[in-house]
Order: structure tokens, then C-alpha cells, then sequence
């Protein structure tokens, strides 16, 4: 089985990598009958130079490769047909804008795998950048705080070498008194607990954030039956709610009435309730006035989010009396941090861990008959044909 690392073409440039070339020597390494290509790049966390060290095979004609490993979309016209495929493609929930290219996926007869959709048996994702997208979300969100308040300057990220070195930068600053909301019990909440431990801000349970008045930061983090509830007023279940959301309401004011920054790294899901509505933001004791929203929903669960902001420029300003967006550091506006591409800032490190991942739970399917069904399930397109798992994507694709 022959692999190759494409060249990632997207716009803006995106220097990660699905395998580093540690990670592609331990693939050879496991699996004798395993081949890995690398297209060559001048843009990747690792230097060409770096994966022929490795003795790996760089070469710019990559075509009699079996399956092509991406990070971000492939251009159409980059598209490779008959072959198999690995990347985000921002499809599964009918993404319009990229609506073109699974016509082209089905068009080119690719068997399509969406890193999005590898998932175990029971439906958990078993490969992702969230951690990462929680650690450089949380980190963007201090240093919003830092230049809205005049506290102190954090550099961007994207500066930094890696995670030990965002940490240092951490090490530096103070962190005033105030009261921070984290959503989510996922990877992204756990990247952006590691950063508020780091900071060693005290982490308080609901029931006393609620309540309580502190003189210390503090933070709270709160899963999705804290703040939904059921509209009859029994008992919910986070279970039920993943399976059908409709018999629940958001309970999420009280948390907004007590938080000053909201960090989120929840999940959303299709027919969920709003966290909280524009209405909700112009209640006289809605306190939040900043919000990192990693999970990034546009015009979603979270009023405050009108667009995804860039590395480039990561905060805007919601003014919830006008809905309109005003500069970051407006008086009375909500400062938003909505960055969609996160661990881009982090390329070394995300690289590293989700190419440990990927060798853990995909390149083994390639060579065990998928005993455990990995492959299966992930696979979007086969044979010219949406799967039967991805049927429902049938109307995205005809344009209805």
C-alpha cells in the first residue's frame, strides 16, 4: 500500500501535516508493506529536507500513490482520479461553498475519507486538531483581554515555535480578577482547561460559581445539561439530547449573568437550542464581554459570532444594542475572538500529535482487513456513489 503526503494548495496556507517524518518512518517501521511519498512543499512544518533525512521518498510526481493524505481541501483541478483520499472537506453538514468539489470527488471516482468522519463504533471521533484548536482558542483569548484592557501583550501564536513556548509566554502575564465560562468536556475543552490550569486559575464547581462572589479569577466548566434543560421540566439526558434536541431549551443565562469571558468548546448540533439569542445579549444583566468561540458556528448558538475572524486579524467587536460589528475594543461590545483555523498557529505540535493518532487508529485498518470497521464507516464516496452512511447528502449534491 503506497501513501503520499499531498501539498497543501488551500488558501491561506495551512503548514500542517498528516504524518511527520517520525511519524512516517514508524508507519514503515510497523508496516513493512507500507510506501509513503511526500510531495514536496515549501510551506509544511517540516522541511522536505527533514522527511529525506528519514530516508522517505520526496518527488514531486505522486500519482502511482494508493491513497493521498491532506489536511485541508484539495482544489478540483488537484484532484487525482480513482485514487483514494484523506482530508477536512467541510461537506458533511452540506457546506455549500464546497458543495463543487464531492461533485468532483463522485465525478473522479475517489473514495473519499473525511478525517471528520472517522469515528469508533459507538460514533466518537478517534482523530482531530480540537485539543490544539482548545489550546491556541483559549491562549487568543487572553491576549484579547491583554490588548482590549491595556493589561499586558501576549505574542500571537503563530510567532511562537511551539506549545512549551506559548507556555513561557503565559508564565509572564497576571490575570485579573473575573469570572470565566468553559463549555464542553471534549478535546477542545480539555486543550483550553490546560491553559487556564497553566495560568493557575481555580477551577470552582457550578453550583458555587452561580452563587458565589470571588476575589480571585476563577473559571467553571459546564457540559451540555448545565445549560439546556428539558421544556417539561423532567430530568435531561445528554444522551437523548445528542440523539433528538428538540424537547430542550437553553438554560445558559444564569451562566451568562455571572461570567465575563466565555470560552467555548462545546459541540453543536443540528436543531439544538441557541446558548444564548441577540435578545439574550441585550438583557440588562447579561455580563459576558468576551468570548473566545472555538467552536466557531456562524450566525449559530453563540449571537455574538456574525463571521469567522482570521490569524491575521482574530478579534472584531458585537455591539448587542445595534447587532452590528464595532472594533474589538469598543465601549460596551462584546470582544470576539472567532478564529475557525486554530491549530494553524500551532502546526509543529498539532502535526505531531494528530499523526500519532492517525497511526494508531487508520494506517493499521489498511492492513488488517479493517477488522474493526474504522475504514467503513468513514468512507463518503465509493465507486462514483455517495455511501449508504452518507446518502443523506444525496440533495446537497444534486444542488436541491
Amino acid at each position: 500500500m503506497k501513501f503520499a503526503l499531498i501539498k497543501e494548495r488551500k488558501n491561506p496556507p495551512d503548514r500542517r501535516v498528516v504524518l511527520s517524518p517520525e511519524a512516517c518512518q514508524k508507519v514503515i517501521s510497523k508496516f513493512p508493506d507500507a510506501e509513503i511519498l511526500v510531495e514536496p512543499s515549501n510551506i509544511r512544518v517540516f522541511k522536505d529536507e527533514h522527511y529525506i533525512k528519514l530516508g522517505l521518498d520526496v518527488q514531486e510526481d505522486i500519482s502511482d500513490a494508493d491513497v493521498m493524505l491532506g489536511v485541508k481541501e484539495v482544489p478540483v483541478d488537484a484532484l487525482i482520479p480513482n485514487k483514494k483520499y484523506f482530508f477536512f472537506s467541510h461537506t458533511i453538514k452540506k457546506q455549500l461553498y464546497n458543495r463543487k468539489l464531492l461533485q468532483a470527488m463522485l465525478t473522479k471516482n475517489i473514495d473519499f475519507y473525511d478525517h471528520e468522519t472517522i469515528v469508533n463504533s459507538e460514533g466518537f471521533r478517534l482523530i482531530g486538531f480540537g485539543y490544539y484548536a482548545g489550546l491556541v482558542g483559549a491562549y487568543n483569548g487572553f491576549r484579547a483581554l491583554g490588548l482590549r484592557d491595556d493589561l499586558f501583550e501576549l505574542p500571537k501564536v503563530e510567532t511562537l515555535a511551539n506549545l512549551d513556548a506559548v507556555k513561557l509566554e503565559l508564565d509572564k502575564i497576571e490575570i485579573p480578577k473575573m469570572n470565566i465560562l468553559l463549555s464542553g468536556t471534549g478535546k477542545v475543552a480539555r486543550g483550553a482547561k490546560e491553559i487556564l490550569d497553566h495560568l493557575k486559575i481555580k477551577e470552582v464547581n457550578d453550583a458555587l460559581y452561580l452563587t458565589s462572589n470571588f476575589n480571585e479569577p476563577v473559571y467553571c466548566i459546564v457540559d451540555v445539561m448545565e445549560y439546556n434543560k428539558r421544556m417539561d421540566g423532567q430530568v435531561g439526558n445528554k444522551y437523548e439530547f445528542y440523539k433528538d434536541p428538540s424537547g430542550y431549551e437553553s438554560n445558559f443565562m444564569p451562566y451568562a449573568k455571572q461570567t465575563d469571558m466565555f470560552i467555548t468548546g462545546h459541540f453543536y448540533g443540528t436543531g439544538a437550542p441557541y446558548l444564548f439569542t441577540r435578545e439574550d445579549a441585550k438583557h440588562p444583566d447579561f455580563k459576558i464581554n468576551l468570548i473566545a468561540d472555538i467552536s466557531c458556528d456562524i450566525d449559530g448558538p453563540i449571537a455574538s459570532t456574525l463571521r469567522a475572524s482570521t490569524i491575521a486579524h482574530p478579534f472584531y467587536g458585537y455591539d448587542p444594542k445595534t447587532e452590528k460589528e464595532v472594533a474589538f475594543n469598543a465601549p460596551g461590545a462584546i470582544t470576539v475572538m472567532a478564529v475557525d483555523n486554530l491549530p494553524c498557529e500551532l502546526p509543529d505540535n498539532a502535526s505531531r500529535g494528530f499523526g500519532y493518532m492517525f497511526l494508531e487508529h487508520v494506517i493499521p485498518a489498511f492492513f488488517n482487513g479493517d477488522k474493526d470497521g474504522v475504514l467503513e464507516r468513514a468512507k463518503i464516496t465509493e465507486n462514483g456513489k455517495l455511501t449508504e452512511r452518507f446518502a443523506y447528502l444525496q440533495d446537497y449534491v444534486e444542488g436541491k
